[in-house]
């Protein structure tokens, strides 16, 4: 299968597909002129001093530099740890909700294990990047029980995440919550961009996602001849595919045997909630900031200066189980540092980013600020220029009018 769990810098072909277009138009304003003008937004006078769109004083090796060494060992046993500490969580609160199977109790199921399960995705995102240990047959083998368990194909997963990586903040190649063009936005119909941008629909996209990938975009993640993987990968792929199905399988046996209304609130809801985390995750580490955030293309962009448009956030209690996964700066400029090293390796390389470090709001115990952040940022980042190497958000003023009507 090769190297199933590396996070090499490679290009892969067919991620750039043209997007298939129709006759729909929309009225449409830039969010301000500051942003029209080639400027973020900014809430006070000290922001907007700063141009996050600059070049960079500084070199991804000094950032480097500047984190210990002992942050980039990997220690296998110290991340089967952790797999055995969420597996058990996952049997433990699978079992108690079981046994007491009450209205009073489900709900707090619900929230607990879908949360588990988006923790499980985290460690098996580490094998995807080869930060889980050196040994890419160890990534392979427990990324596959981790990711199959939750219903996420994993080297279909691994490679398009891969790809996000190498293009992050690049407006037409990277992978993940890619902003639309102005051309493809105005392409979409109604209910297109209603389901897109109105809550809660877009927190639960990630499995279309794996299925279709986002607009403008082709491939699927399940199957291997897909535009989106190289002849060499698609064994992997197959594999993956098959564990994917072998899961889905085991699923509808269960509901045979203890029904489908059992297996929905033991199995099915967790697994939503399990989205809904995924995709508020994801979708805030690259969007939602106080300030507008520069996008790039053509000669503008560059590993680096994708890698600083990311965003930390704080997630409260949940930093530690969901393995600190919102320390997403340095995490996307190294991928191989393991999870449990990127606190530190974050506060060394401060002082090196400087103001291009985004200092994450505060959270209470648990990270109910974010949905304001999600909420504004549906209204307001609808999509960007067509032409410029250095884009902004724009909003479509007419957007929330229609999205009202709609909901009438």
């Amino acid at each position: 299968m090769g190297d199933l769990g590396s996070d090499s810098l490679v290009t892969l072909p067919g991620h750039n597909a043209s997007p298939s277009l129709f006759d729909r138009s929309s009225t449409m304003e830039p969010l301000d002129n500051a942003a029209k003008d080639g400027h973020p937004g900014g809430d006070n006078e000290a922001d907007l001093d700063f141009d996050p769109s600059a070049p960079p004083p500084f070199r991804i090796a000094e950032i480097r530099a500047a984190i210990p060494k002992h942050c980039w060992v990997k220690s296998p046993w110290r991340s089967l740890s952790y797999v055995l500490r969420d597996v058990v969580v996952v049997l433990a609160l699978a079992g108690a909700a079981a046994y007491l199977d009450s209205w009073t109790v489900w709900p707090l199921y619900w929230a607990a294990q879908g949360t588990m399960f988006w923790a499980i995705f985290v460690l098996g995102h580490d094998c995807g990047h080869g930060s889980f240990s050196d040994s890419p047959r160890l990534n392979s083998f427990v990324g596959h029980l981790l990711h199959s368990s939750i219903l996420v194909p994993y080297n279909g997963w691994r490679i398009s995440h891969r790809i996000h990586h190498q293009n992050h903040g690049h407006v037409e190649n990277d992978e993940s919550w890619v902003p639309l063009t102005e051309k493809l936005y105005r392409s979409l119909d109604a209910s297109s961009k209603f389901l897109r941008f109105t809550l809660p629909f877009p927190v639960f996209a990630y499995p279309l996602y794996l299925i279709y990938r986002s607009p403008g975009k082709e491939g699927s993640h399940f199957n291997p001849y897909s535009n989106l993987f190289t002849p060499s990968e698609r064994k992997g792929v197959t594999l993956s595919t098959s564990c994917w199905t072998a899961m889905a399988a085991v699923l509808l046996c269960a509901c045979f045997v203890f029904g489908p209304t059992r297996v929905f609130k033991i199995y099915g809801v967790p697994y939503l909630i399990f989205v809904m985390w995924l995709d508020l995750v994801t979708y805030l580490h690259h969007h939602g900031h106080e300030n507008k955030l520069p996008w790039y293309r053509g000669k503008e962009w560059s590993y680096l200066r994708g890698g600083l448009t990311t965003v930390d956030r704080d997630y409260g209690w949940i930093n530690n189980v969901h393995h600190d996964i919102g320390t997403h700066v340095i995490h996307h400029l190294f991928p191989q540092i393991p999870h449990y090293h990127l606190v530190e390796a974050t506060e060394a390389a401060k002082p090196v980013l400087g103001k291009y470090y985004r200092e994450p709001a505060k959270s209470g115990p648990f990270p109910f600020h974010l949905i304001s952040n999600l909420i504004s940022s549906l209204r307001q980042d609808h999509y960007v220029s067509d032409t410029g190497d250095i884009v902004f958000y724009e909003r479509d003023n007419g957007l929330q009018g229609a999205a009202a009507k709609k909901s009438d």
